[in-house]
């Protein structure tokens, strides 16, 4: 239940991105911002811990913010493999990860535990 809940969660909030910022994010459909969700999600819990432990010596000199880089390319990567989802360059990408992050804590503190 819990990982339906944070799907629909992300989803709205990459939802409410590609409608405030269409420059930055466009998604075609709400089918299609339900398959990124789920996606994204996917790459995230696969993919980003490998880069994650593979650039820990770049994470620890930048003080963590090359974790801001990973996030962007993971969306990035989501972009190519979904069609009907696009971002408009790699350092977009990277400023829709933030803002999607800030979107959906911002949803999940609406929902109860």
């Amino acid at each position: 239940m819990f990982f339906i809940v944070r799907l629909i969660i992300n989803m709205v909030a990459i939802l409410i991105i590609a409608y405030l910022f269409p420059g930055l994010i466009r998604v075609d459909s709400f089918w299609t911002a339900l398959v990124t969700a789920f996606l994204l999600g996917i790459v995230n819990a696969v993919i980003r811990p490998i880069l994650v432990f593979f650039t820990l010596p770049l994470t620890l000199l930048t003080l963590g913010l090359f974790l801001l880089v990973i996030n962007g390319l993971m969306l990035w990567l989501v972009s190519l493999l979904v069609s009907g989802f696009h971002v408009g360059s790699f350092w977009g990408a990277v400023l829709g990860a933030i803002l999607i992050s800030i979107v959906s804590w911002i949803l999940s503190r609406f929902v109860p535990r």
